[in-house]
């Protein structure tokens, strides 16, 4: 008898998240689910490592553990201690807010598939891209579990993970997309505390002039899913042949 697929649910909003919550709802009707997220919310951590303290864990429910560290330290612990299978999928989400564009590389939610990916395990980021009040994670939820049923039966190419981010409200459509550029400007809001020290909120600012066509943004824009499909492998390949001569220059005698 085949064994049913084991999925590990995992977040950067904190084991308790309304979005991880619909992602349990709807996906234990694919197999056998695990969680495992940090205790709170760790967004923007990205791939954020905890090295100087000890990472504590917690089991909260049956096969549920909260971590005190980043959606990374919570892969790691899950993947080396936690489980005593590996998972065949890792479903990390559903963010509150949009991942696209540069928000990839600051994304926990994105940073803990990228470790699944890094561990030669499938994985999907989903997010739903939504402003203001009003977040709502059920179609999110039930097109994860969509796409979750493809993946454990098509598979994907190795060092690939899935960036799914999903639109309020949404139309029906789903493109598969390119990570746009830089599709926020930065704002800070400058303060002086009650001791005189300066400090500086950071906040973004939507920016929706030039936007490639072809990208997450645009997709999301219009209403449609955007899966963009993002890989480990960073070498330029292009760079990596034509600057292949300056070796010799930088060499010593």
């Amino acid at each position: 008898m085949t064994a049913k697929p084991h999925i590990l649910i995992t977040n950067d909003d904190g084991i308790h998240a309304e979005g991880l919550r619909a992602l349990v709802g709807e996906l234990r009707e694919l197999g056998e689910l695990s969680v495992v997220a940090p205790h709170m919310e760790r967004s923007a951590s990205s791939q954020a490592l905890t090295l100087r303290q000890p990472i504590c864990c917690e089991q909260v429910a049956e096969r549920e553990w909260a971590v005190e560290g980043t959606p990374t330290d919570a892969m790691i612990v899950a993947l080396n201690k936690l489980l005593e299978r590996k998972p065949d999928l890792v479903v990390s989400g559903i963010n509150r807010g949009g991942n696209m564009g540069e928000n990839v590389y600051y994304s926990g939610t994105v940073g803990a598939a990228m470790e699944a990916t890094i561990n030669h395990i499938p994985a999907l980021a989903v997010s739903v891209a939504h402003k203001g009040r009003g977040f709502e994670y059920g179609e999110a939820a039930r097109f994860a579990r969509e796409l979750a049923e493809m993946v454990l039966r098509e598979g994907l190419p190795a060092g690939v993970l899935l960036n799914v981010n999903v639109p309020l409200p949404w139309k029906g459509g789903v493109r598969f997309t390119r990570q746009s550029q830089k599709v926020t400007r930065n704002i800070l809001q400058e303060g002086v505390d009650p001791r005189g020290r300066r400090y500086y909120w950071l906040h973004e600012q939507q920016v929706t002039d030039g936007v490639d066509p072809d990208s997450d943004y645009a997709a999301v824009l219009s209403g449609a899913i955007s899966i963009t499909p993002l890989q480990l492998e960073h070498t330029h390949a292009t760079s990596l042949n034509h600057l292949s001569h300056w070796a010799k220059r930088l060499e010593k005698p």
